[in-house]
């Protein structure tokens, strides 16, 4: 087998998606994805536009991703600074599989919310039985 053509193992594949998975599951980095969809953003506009999210958080979640090739950060010597953020070539390609997870999540939140309510409720009256018992 050609060095090319390394064969890879199902741990290294499941480190690989855990990595993927980690970086681009965060709750914020999906919400930054999704605005540099729509087109090249400063970065006061994505603080404004994710809410919760605080400056230090943001700075954090982009040099991250920008680390990961899904984003470029580009300065300019304005005053005062101008920084913007846009999606890479790569980062575009996880675009429609970001907006479909939020699609499904969005389409499915009532249900989600009835099965932990469910759950909730069994694991109440399971914890209030061995209270009971003891």
């Amino acid at each position: 087998m050609s060095p090319r053509h390394k064969r890879v193992t199902g741990d290294e594949r499941c480190v690989a998606v855990r990595e993927v998975l980690s970086r681009v599951g965060d709750k914020w980095s999906v919400q930054v994805i999704v605005l540099l969809g729509e087109g090249t953003k400063r970065f006061t506009e994505l603080k404004r536009a994710i809410e919760g999210i605080s400056q230090r958080m943001l700075t954090l979640t982009l040099r991250a991703l920008e680390r990961d090739g899904l984003v470029t950060r580009t300065v300019y010597p304005d005053v005062p600074l101008r920084v913007d953020y846009v999606l890479t070539p790569l980062g575009r390609t996880l675009l429609a599989p970001v907006e479909t997870i939020a699609a499904w999540a969005q389409d499915h939140r009532q249900e989600i919310q009835r099965a932990r309510d469910a759950f909730d409720e069994r694991a109440a009256a399971t914890r209030a039985r061995r209270r009971v018992l003891r």
